[in-house]
């Protein structure tokens, strides 16, 4: 499996925010809005500024400069001002597109791949998006037909949030340019906070907010005449290939043909490209793969730990010895978690119940220090390959589950969670209630993540009355049952634990706090070959054997790698990204953290319940808490106290500590 060397690439468009609306009861367009809506989302786009007005309708863009630097600005309009688009994302198979546009008669004036999504849709209207192999959300204004058109990638890399508030429609990247509008209340949806506290996220359309959406992965929306059509354009299916329907080494070269072409696509840049390598096997591979297409010294950057706990470093130098890359880190403490996390949550606009992205966070920010504005990750392998142990966790109890009353069974369950120490010290009895496998549960559409469920659920305990009076009697489960595909039952556990994890943990949390909001919030694009949709449907046809052997996690993707990465690295058991948590508030006197959690201050905002909070905390300044359970609803607590404070009590204060400088080059709507 030879890697073909390519020195040079022309270059796709560039990372941004977006943001625009319509006024349904037709007055004009409110410029200055606009502009107040882009400002606070300046750190997706601090290069440019332009703006596009037309009536009812108006479109606001902050450009991050990635691909045709000099004249890919937005708004972006075909030559007869027919149709105007903001466009945030990347189309990386832009150039074969616009080959085949120019066969058709179409004319382009610059080299960006915002003008080909441009033309694309003029020729194929909203079906253009069936055609685009890349990661966006985008707003196009027909000014014929006084039309709207939103959409969003396949698997939810690029976010957009909507709302209608006051006779108005409005859509941006980030909520906090939707509340650039006074009008428009901020209040906390309790039933997204209940899926959050259960999923880890809301479920799609929800947000944090009442009465803000986001569109969900993989759909579009149509507004027209004031109303609003909303339809999907890309679903997750799983159809196997039959067990001996093919060789082996015939899946092994199609995935290893396949990622390297997803690579080769995703380096198509007029800026320098670096890679994230995190010493595990999917950056590992991805990094090589990315060397072997540049005849530069590939730059690499990672994240190391104080805590030995969760530093992965040893396995990051053996990487970049093997492979030559220049190389730079980031070190992270517990104080420096506890420092920066109000920043991170600013910029997550949701709770979160790890504290995972704020070392992203840190190395987001090393990047752009660097001088690099784009990083390739191998983020999505473990949701697409079987990379995760909750993938090993359904086999187990299934395996089990059909013996219920054997005692070697459930001993397989050892083999879980090695890096979890709070695991391995339980007794079997323990684990036998914890992983249990009742009838009701092996009935269940949500077997796999039960047990993950039910920890985090228990965050409810800390509640106050009144909003658990609210929120009982609603199951967030039940939601998610109807949104489920009609042949989702067919499938098995594992393929069913593998849909969970890619239609929803995906890009409501990795995608999203892990990814996105903490990359952009320092002007940084990820790229993910993983989540190339060709790769993707090919993961979707694979047997689930190929994905998992027995227990070995990975198994296809490990025999693609071969000796491109080291042999210690390709072996290794999977270790999942973790920082260090809920102690790390706790490394020093953060003022933020005391008043958040003062018993007065949680009576006023009414959310928790004062008293079962404060005995969580002086169990943590004790030293006392442990495990997932205490981590999880501390992280989860502070951090919606803080959505609560940035973003319900002090907006105006906080959003006045953004970034608004002027834009580097005038503001300006460019014809396509």
């Amino acid at each position: 499996m030879p890697l073909a060397l390519q020195l040079h690439f022309s270059a796709p468009n560039l990372m941004c925010g977006i943001a625009g609306l319509v006024n349904l009861n037709g007055r004009p367009a409110d410029r200055a809005l606009l502009e107040r809506m882009i400002s606070l989302i300046r750190h997706r786009g601090p290069d440019e500024a332009g703006f596009f007005t037309d009536k009812e309708a108006g479109l606001g863009h902050a450009r991050l400069s990635i691909i045709d630097v000099a004249c890919g600005q937005q708004p972006m309009s075909t030559l007869d001002n027919s149709l105007w688009i903001t466009f945030n994302g990347e189309i990386f198979n832009y150039l074969e597109l616009r080959e085949e546009l120019i066969a058709k008669g179409h004319h382009f004036a610059t080299r960006s791949d915002t003008e080909v999504l441009l033309h694309l849709y003029q020729e194929e209207g909203p079906a253009c998006v069936k055609k685009l192999n890349g990661q966006w959300a985008f707003g196009i204004w027909d000014t014929k037909e006084r039309r709207l058109f939103l959409s969003r990638d396949r698997l939810g890399v690029r976010p957009i949030v909507y709302t209608q508030s006051g006779g108005a429609f409005s859509f941006a990247s980030e909520v906090k340019a939707l509340f650039a509008d006074p009008g428009v209340p901020r209040r906390v949806d309790l039933k997204a906070l209940d899926q959050l506290f259960t999923f880890w996220f809301p479920l799609p359309p929800h947000t944090f907010f009442e009465g803000i959406f986001e569109l969900p992965p993989g759909h579009s929306l149509t507004l027209q005449n004031g109303e609003i059509k909303i339809e999907r354009h890309w679903e997750m299916n799983y159809r196997p290939d039959p067990v001996g329907l093919r060789s082996e080494q015939d899946y092994v070269e199609e995935l290893w043909g396949l990622l390297v072409d997803a690579v080769r696509l995703r380096l198509r840049s007029d800026v320098p490209v670096a890679t994230y390598l995190s010493g595990g096997l999917d950056s590992s591979l991805t990094t090589a793969i990315v060397k072997n297409f540049t005849d530069r010294r590939l730059r690499s950057f990672s994240v190391t730990f104080d805590d030995p706990e969760f530093d992965e470093s040893h396995y990051q130098q053996e990487v970049v010895r093997y492979l030559g890359t220049e190389h730079q880190q980031v070190r992270c403490s517990h104080s420096d978690i506890g420092q920066i996390f109000p920043e991170v949550i600013w910029h997550t606009e949701k709770p979160i119940l790890r504290t995972a992205p704020a070392p992203l966070f840190m190395l987001s920010q090393l990047v752009r220090d660097a001088g690099f504005k784009v990083v390739v990750t191998g983020e999505g392998s473990d949701e697409m390959l079987g990379g995760y142990d909750i993938f090993k966790e359904a086999k187990i109890r299934a395996f089990w589950g059909a013996v219920p009353d054997s005692r070697l069974r459930p001993l397989l369950l050892r083999r879980l969670y090695p890096y979890l120490n709070n695991i391995q010290n339980q007794s079997d009895a323990y684990l036998r209630a914890f992983f249990r496998v009742g009838a009701g549960d092996l009935a269940s559409p949500f077997f796999s993540h039960l047990p993950r469920w039910d920890v985090t659920a228990k965050i409810k305990t800390f509640l106050s009355d009144a909003v658990r009076q609210q929120v009982n009697g609603s199951d967030p489960t039940d939601e998610l049952s109807a949104m489920l595909p009609g042949n989702y039952r067919q499938w098995g556990r594992f393929l069913q634990a593998q849909y969970l994890e890619a239609m929803y943990l995906l890009p409501g949390y990795i995608l999203s706090s892990q990814g996105d909001r903490v990359g952009m919030a320092h002007s940084v694009e990820v790229r993910l070959p993983f989540l190339d949709f060709r790769v993707v449907e090919f993961a979707s046809k694979l047997p689930p054997t190929l994905k998992m052997k027995v227990l070995n996690e990975k198994y296809l993707l490990k025999k693609c790698a071969g000796d491109y990465i080291p042999a210690s690295v390709r072996t290794r058991h999977k270790q999942p990204y973790r920082a260090p948590e809920g102690k790390s508030f706790f490394s020093k006197n953060f003022d933020y953290v005391d008043e958040l959690l003062s018993e007065e201050r949680l009576g006023k905002d009414g959310i928790f319940s004062p008293q079962a909070v404060s005995m969580l905390v002086k169990k943590f300044r004790a030293g006392r808490a442990i495990g997932v359970k205490d981590n999880m609803a501390l992280t989860g607590i502070l951090s919606t106290q803080l959505m609560v404070d940035q973003f319900i009590h002090n907006f105006n204060s906080r959003a006045s500590k953004e970034p608004h400088a002027e834009p580097r080059s005038p503001i300006k709507a460019v014809r396509g």
